[in-house]
Order: structure tokens, then sequence, then C-alpha cells
């Protein structure tokens, strides 16, 4: 089929503002509906982003003319959302993560491939120029033979920013869930998939209290771990350590890989920024920032690249099947935490590619 792709957003919450900004700019992309279960939120972002139509789930995905689904609804109904896509024969990008377990997340793109529809997942953030630039990096031997990784995300929480920060304290988010996603699957396109983790966690409060806004003073339940320690092995060989938590007062982010040439800093926070390389062996601490090349990216990314790839017959870069291997890896964090031992991670994922250096240059269709 020719011509822009025909996609339609289901669920209008916070996130749907970034997703469709970029959507409705790309010329591979017509965005035609969006859903909500509040109709006057469905309505008023159609409004807001000239988008045609608006209604609930059930009405959206009965239009013929729709070909691909973003899931952007909460992280308890991705599964549900996305097995009602894919049964009203539609293409679908979801949220993160995939789905909450193994086994839904499993049918989920059994029914795709049963009907030949392509499954594709956030986070798009590896997909931006930042870690696409570090991906080329790697794969062109900067820093030699890769052996170590190091990740680290530190902050007090989203109850200090978030409108609505409960749901980020159940099950399927914590920093774990909410975060680990964009670590994880950094993680593996750039190393390769995980064998192997050992955790363990700690949760500093039973109930957060929200700090200021038109929640001030409401309590909150929290149900998962809120600090979360990770050990991990690669099948490559390579061995990271990671971080990942709501419990600190100070914010930090860092992704480091050394090899036996020298370290990189991936720039994993957003869609952009150098990529830091340090030499090894040098009597004195020197780097040298590499840019990224091509235009900026931005939320919505992972969409436009997966219309090209069903476009042009491949699977996406930030597939189901990357996003199903996260998953694995994280739930086998969270079992490692309870069971007090490693896990094995039994999935695989094959390797992907970088991008090429220019790839949305001037809306290059370049694979």
């Amino acid at each position: 089929m020719s011509g822009p792709m025909k996609v339609a957003v289901i669920g209008a919450g916070s996130i749907s503002d970034e997703y469709l900004s970029a959507l409705t700019s790309y010329r591979e992309i017509e965005v035609v509906g969006v859903a909500d279960i509040d109709g006057s939120r469905a309505a008023a972002q159609a409004f807001r982003h000239g988008v045609p139509r608006a209604g609930t789930t059930a009405e959206i995905l009965a239009l013929d003319d729709v070909e691909l689904i973003v899931n952007l609804t909460i992280p308890t109904v991705h599964a549900e959302v996305a097995m009602q896509a894919i049964e009203a024969g539609k293409h679908v990008w979801g949220e993160k993560p995939l789905t909450l377990d193994r086994a839904s997340a499993l049918e989920v793109l059994d029914a795709a491939r049963v009907r030949g529809l392509t499954v594709g997942n956030a986070p798009d953030t590896v997909l931006g120029r930042g870690i696409q630039n570090s991906h080329r990096l790697i794969q062109d031997g900067r820093i030699g033979d890769v052996q170590t990784v190091l990740t680290l995300m530190q902050g007090p929480g989203p109850d200090a920013w978030h409108p609505r920060p409960d749901f980020l304290f159940q099950r399927g988010a914590g920093p774990l869930f909410d975060i680990g996603p964009y670590y994880f699957t950094a993680l593996v396109m750039l190393l390769g998939p995980v064998t192997e983790v050992q955790a363990v966690g700690h949760r500093a409060f039973d109930v957060r209290t929200v700090p200021h806004g038109d929640r001030k003073g409401n309590r909150i339940p929290v149900e998962v771990q809120t600090h979360v320690s990770v050990l991990t092995r690669f099948r490559s060989g390579v061995v990271g350590t990671s971080i990942y938590s709501f419990d600190s007062p100070v914010r930090r982010q860092l992704f480091e890989v050394t090899g036996s040439d020298g370290m990189l800093t991936v720039p994993v926070s957003g869609f952009d920024g150098p990529s830091r390389f340090h030499p090894a062996r040098q009597e004195r601490e020197t780097f040298e920032d590499l840019e990224p090349a091509g235009e900026p990216r931005e939320r919505g990314v992972g969409v436009r690249e997966m219309v090209r790839a069903i476009r042009a017959g491949e699977p996406p870069r930030a597939s189901g099947e990357l996003a199903y291997h996260v998953l694995d890896a994280m739930l086998a964090v969270e079992e490692s935490m309870e069971a007090g031992r490693p896990v094995a991670v039994a999935s695989d994922v094959g390797p992907i590619p970088p991008l090429p250096a220019g790839w949305d240059a001037a809306g290059s269709d370049a694979r």
C-alpha cells in the first residue's frame, strides 16, 4: 500500500500530547482518530492536534482505514487493548512495558504473527540520535572489545512532579518497570541479549505523600520496591551493574560502556546529546565529545521507523520481540529480588542494526 499510513491513538493522557505533536508532523503518517475512556478528553486531544475523529476504543477500532494503533493506555491494560487492536486487524505500537507478564506478552506477539501484523514498542528513545550514535561507535569498534557496563538512575520519585503519580507505585511500575525499560532496551540494543540477572530491592516508605500541587497531602500506597540494584550478565560475556531508584534526593543518570580501548558515556536521557569517549591508558582523564549526525528526533520516532519497516516488509528495530526480551529480563529481576538468587533469562532477541547516521534527514526512507 502506498501513501501515508493511517494511524489512531488509544489513550489521551499526558503522554499523548508528545506523540500527537510528532505523529501529525510526519509525512508517512496520517493520524485519523483518538480514543479514550474519557470521551471529552479524546475529543479535546483530537481538536488540539487537528485529528478528524474522536471516540471510544471500539469506535476507533471499527474504522476500516486505520492500519496502526498507538496504544498509550496505562500498563495494566496494555495487553487487553493490544489484543483488541490485533483482532481488529491493526498493527500495534505500544507504550512500555509491552505487558505486565510473560503469558499475555506472548499472546499478543503470537496473535500478531498469526495475522501477519507487526508489534512495536516503546521506549523509542533508543532510536534517538544520541543512543544510535553510541550504537554505531560501539559496533565500529571505537572502544575495542566491550567488557562492562554501568547504569544509574536515581531521584526522589515521580510523586515529586507527576500530576497523578499513584499508578507509578503500583504493580507494573516503580523504578524497575517505569524507568528500567529505557535502560534495559538500550542495553540490549547496544550489547545484545541478557542471559542472567541477580538483584536486591528496598522500599523506603510503604506510603508516599504527594508534596505539592492540586493533590498535595494525598497518600499513595507503595506496592513495589523503590530502589533496585541489579547485576546483569549478557550472552556476549559483558557484565553490568545497575541501580534504579525513586528514593534519592539527588537526581543522577549514568550509562557507561567500558571496552579494551576506552569508555563511552551513552546519552540515555532523552533523544539527543553527544557520546563521550574516554580513551584507555591515559595518564590523566581526557575525553572527546562525539556529536550525533542527523536531525533531532522526538517521541513518536519509533512509530515512524515502524511504519517504514512495515512498508519495506522488515521488522522494526524497536520490535515486540525486543520489548518481550526486556520484559522477560525485568521480570527475572523481580523474581531474583523475591528469591534472593540469580535468575536465568530464557528469551532471546537477534542483533539489531543501528540506524544510518542520516536516517531521518529530509524524511529519507533509508532503512
